[in-house]
């Protein structure tokens, strides 16, 4: 099993910018792809990037691409999510997610492993 500790986060500003970063522990030699979703209020939890194991490959959701960074060091078995330009509509609490098996991408059913979650407010 992995475990992941969120940090981060807070309220913000729209045209600011936060750093959310979650940590691994355990058996993280077992972990390939993570990612970052948001559940806004009232809403469904959303993907909103992914990275592979290397870092070479990212996907994003259409509605952060340009804004939203996502990144991970291997060695410090943290992955980080940098976002820019926040809008009132990013708010939401963000969770991270790791993939134990070499399955998982962008569809959250696929991740066996979660971060605590950790909220993020934009105000206009």
């Amino acid at each position: 099993q992995v475990q992941l500790v969120q940090s981060g986060g807070g309220s913000v500003q729209a045209g600011g910018s936060l750093r959310l970063s979650c940590a691994a522990s355990g058996r993280t030699s077992s972990m390939y792809a993570m990612a970052w979703f948001r559940q806004a209020p009232g809403k469904e939890r959303q993907f909103v990037a992914a990275i592979s194991w290397s870092g070479n490959t990212t996907e994003y959701t259409n509605t952060v691409k340009g804004r939203f960074t996502i990144s991970r060091d291997n060695a410090k078995h943290t992955l980080y999510l940098q976002m820019s330009r926040l809008k009132p509509e990013d708010t939401a609490v963000y969770y991270c997610a790791a993939d134990s098996y070499g399955l998982a991408w962008s569809a959250q059913d696929e991740y066996d492993n979660w971060g605590q979650g950790t909220q993020v407010t934009v105000s206009s």
